[in-house]
């Protein structure tokens, strides 16, 4: 049996390596086997799961000095530098209760029957357990949100792609928001369990619903609208992003066709994807240009010619907003309100959003993670006649020969690189020989650095992002 001071050590212990594997398991959407086999820094699970836990069992009764002043102060540190720390969700408080209980019902045994007593079990039954007790309450939640969807009745749209799924939802809804009562998934979400809290939390009478739909594995697409029964649904362009987790491009298309198994499906518009249900208008877009100023392009539409404009950079775009004006003519809105409404469009926020700021042009690319879009936005700063400088981690769960190509790209375009975070720091810097390469492990000086490093009449692009434990 323990005394008082071991139980007290044992306790923070255990809230202290449960907090750090539940900061971890909100990263990764809560999947252990993503936690334990596509984490990007092993040497964190090394320094704040398992040397905390070998160490209770083989320091003794000197345990508490490496507890109070080693995993204590270096997780406070650790967690201090973070940039996407812990949120405190009703399933994170459920967590640590769960967590608390269960620690103190083996201190219970442990006084009474002299049980073995430790740090591992606790955590690893409030893991297991908090899933179970998740499932079973999101069952309730689904329920009540499908019974709130049969209530409202809205028309639904879903929209997926590898490329370009939150810029299509955010575009189409800017073309109906003026004709209909029309609501869209906030920020970027995409899994059934944000659409059902979205639905549970957010969603009012409405005439139509935009619903944008992700997937890491086959069948995630196909959860959605089993749920949704969604009447419309786009289809944009597809690529090898998330290549890891689908192994295929065919995996890949095979899972985005998902969202043409609706049971109440009426019409899909399509990138490329032909289906008896779906148009793709991969042919109707013609003659794009791009430039600082935005794009411009010819779209066929039932035979006829439209030209359109829009005052937003890619040339991916085009298709974004292609497709999204074939859907608000499915949906009967009339083609000159379209092209005023495409002619003021606004960008989407951190997808090439071009700033001005303190006589320097920042294009803000960082929420753009995919080969096509990084290697357009770097051919489009190209164009700029002027020191261009560029801010990026590279590519975020692609292989290395596609940084290989970003980074030959990169390399005939830039004055001046700053790689960031360690995931590509190698692949980056061995390619990339021309231009001043400055390396940053975390993002705290990267202002610093910048101010040091540029100068008015400078152009810096921002392209991708990722969090620090990336």
């Amino acid at each position: 049996m323990m005394n008082y001071f071991e139980y007290i050590t044992n306790f923070i212990t255990i809230l202290a390596v449960g907090f750090y594997l539940i900061t971890t398991l909100q990263w990764y959407n809560y999947k252990l086997d993503r936690v334990i086999f596509k984490f990007s820094k092993y040497q964190w699970h090394i320094l704040y799961l398992i040397l905390p836990i070998a160490t209770y069992y083989l320091a003794g009764k000197f345990y508490w000095i490496y507890l109070f002043f080693g995993v204590l102060p270096s997780l406070f540190i650790w967690y201090k530098k973070l940039d996407k720390k812990l949120v405190f969700t009703a399933r994170v408080k459920r967590y640590f209760i769960l967590l608390t209980v269960l620690t103190f019902i083996s201190y219970i045994f442990d006084y009474y029957f002299k049980a073995p007593h430790g740090v591992f079990l606790p955590i690893i039954l409030a893991v297991f357990g908090s899933e179970i007790i998740e499932r079973i309450l999101f069952n309730g939640y689904k329920k009540q949100a499908k019974q709130k969807l049969t209530e409202i009745n809205p028309k639904i749209i879903a929209i997926t792609a590898s490329y370009g799924k939150t810029s299509i939802k955010n575009y189409l809804y800017q073309l109906l928001e003026d004709k209909f009562n029309t609501y869209k998934t906030p920020r970027s979400v995409n899994t059934l369990k944000g659409i059902v809290a979205d639905v549970n939390n957010n969603l009012s009478n409405v005439d139509i619903y935009i619903v944008e739909a992700g997937a890491r594995e086959k069948g995630d697409i196909k959860e959605i609208v089993d749920f949704l029964e969604n009447e419309y649904a786009i289809i944009g362009k597809i690529g090898p992003q998330h290549i890891e987790y689908f192994k295929t491009i065919e995996n890949i298309i095979n899972t985005k066709k998902e969202i043409l198994l609706s049971k109440n499906l009426k019409k899909a518009i399509t990138y490329d994807i032909n289906d008896e249900k779906c148009l793709a208008i991969q042919d109707k877009i013609k003659n794009i240009k791009t430039s600082l100023d935005g794009i411009e392009w010819d779209l066929e539409f039932n035979g006829d010619n439209i030209h359109l404009f829009a005052p937003i950079l890619g040339g991916f775009n085009a298709i974004n907003l292609s497709l999204s004006f074939y859907m608000a003519k499915e949906l009967g809105i009339e083609t000159d309100y379209l092209i005023r409404k495409i002619a003021k469009i606004k960008p989407i926020p951190h997808r090439l959003q071009k700033i001005e700021a303190g006589g320097k042009i920042i294009i803000d690319d960082s929420f753009n993670g995919n080969i096509e879009g990084m290697m357009e936005s770097i051919e489009l700063v190209s164009k700029f006649n002027g020191n261009k400088v560029i801010v990026t981690p590279g590519l975020v769960e692609a292989n290395e020969e596609m940084n290989k190509k970003l980074a030959t790209k990169i390399d005939e375009v830039f004055d001046i690189v700053i790689v960031t975070g360690a995931l590509n720091r190698k692949v980056l810097c061995e390619n990339i020989t021309k231009p001043n390469k400055i390396y940053l492990a975390d993002k705290s000086k990267l202002e610093k650095i910048l101010a040091e490093n540029t100068k008015v009449g400078d152009l810096i692009l921002f392209s991708n992002d990722a969090p620090s434990f990336i």
